[in-house]
């Protein structure tokens, strides 16, 4: 039992070492005029899609696109669609996604109406057009991209796993990391909206240094001497958050945002991300309280084993990104 334990603690720390692995297919149809819509295809190399995905339009439309081409990762087609009918009550998506095809999403913006977007899945690779979609459709669709986002980013995983690591007090690490959460929707908001913003490459390497700096936190700890990182650990965590955000944002720019819906989705994207973290956390204090409940002896040395995990992956990200 206690090996099981160490062993669910130690593959929640050495998930697989790609960060920030958000690279949905995205599928896009702008109404130009009278059944006239231009189409952009983004299809990421990594999972598959690139090569057998493809638009699927209703019967009533004549889909021509223009030759692909290779851009961060990604091909990227766009081409345009003449329409006979309108679209409300018709099925659009993509088809030829295999199963365990990443997901993705569509917008669809109708000239004169709202924009509607939606999360499409390879169980579920098509949407059924409505003649007026609900806003909820797009918080619904965010909230779900924000707990992916923050499970399969693992940088920023990683840097919750260790606030727990850390703290070892459920209220603290819950407090620090909404101190997290409300500094990243900040310079998120701000870079989305163009107020502010930062080049992507230096931001991440930053944020892979502030993943070792909370491993040294944690293997330096004394509990006779609190560190700044444990006596005001929503502030260091409010402090990285704001760095965390520019790196959301360039996960949100590879996803894309409704027009007309942009405060609603950052809203559903920000409430995603703090239940995913919530869900983190969860999971990393019931393993703590487990192996403190049945092998306190092995508590001290599995979080040092932990937090020197974390240091090495952390190290190699920030190596890799300079």
């Amino acid at each position: 039992m206690i090996r099981l334990i160490l062993t669910c603690l130690w593959l929640l720390i050495c998930a697989p070492a790609h960060a920030d692995e958000l690279r949905p297919f995205y599928l896009e149809l702008t109404e130009r005029g009278a059944g006239q819509w231009d189409v952009l295809w983004k299809a990421p190399v990594l999972g598959g899609v690139a090569g057998s995905g493809r638009p699927l339009l209703p019967r009533q439309c004549r889909l021509a696109m223009n030759p692909p081409q290779l851009v961060g990762g990604a091909l990227v087609a766009s081409g345009t669609a003449h329409c006979t009918a309108p679209l409300a009550g018709t099925k659009v998506g993509v088809a030829g996604l295999a199963p365990g095809s990443p997901d993705g999403l569509v917008r669809i913006a109708p000239l004169g109406q709202p924009v509607q977007a939606a999360q499409l899945r390879a169980d579920a690779p098509t949407i059924v057009v409505a003649a007026r979609p609900a806003r909820w459709q797009v918080a619904q669709t965010y909230v779900v991209i924000g707990v992916e986002h923050i499970l399969a980013g693992i940088d920023h995983l990683l840097f919750v796993v260790a606030l727990v690591l850390l703290l070892q007090r459920t209220r603290a690490v819950v407090i620090a990391a909404t101190a997290f959460t409300i500094a990243h929707s900040i310079t998120l908001a701000g870079t989305t909206l163009g107020l502010f913003g930062l080049p992507q490459a230096p931001v991440e390497a930053v944020i892979a240094l502030s993943i070792i700096f909370l491993a040294v936190e944690i293997v330096k700890a004394q509990p006779e001497q609190p560190r700044l990182s444990q006596r005001l650990p929503w502030l260091v965590a409010f402090l990285f958050g704001l760095l965390h955000g520019f790196g959301f944002a360039g996960a949100l720019r590879e996803v894309g945002l409704p027009q007309g819906e942009v405060p609603m989705a950052l809203l559903a994207f920000n409430i995603g991300v703090e239940a995913g973290q919530l869900l983190i956390i969860a999971a990393a204090a019931a393993l703590l309280w487990l192996v403190r409940r049945l092998a306190p002896a092995a508590l001290r040395p599995g979080i040092m084993a932990s937090a020197y995990a974390i240091g090495s992956i952390a190290s190699y990200w920030f190596i890799d990104r300079i």
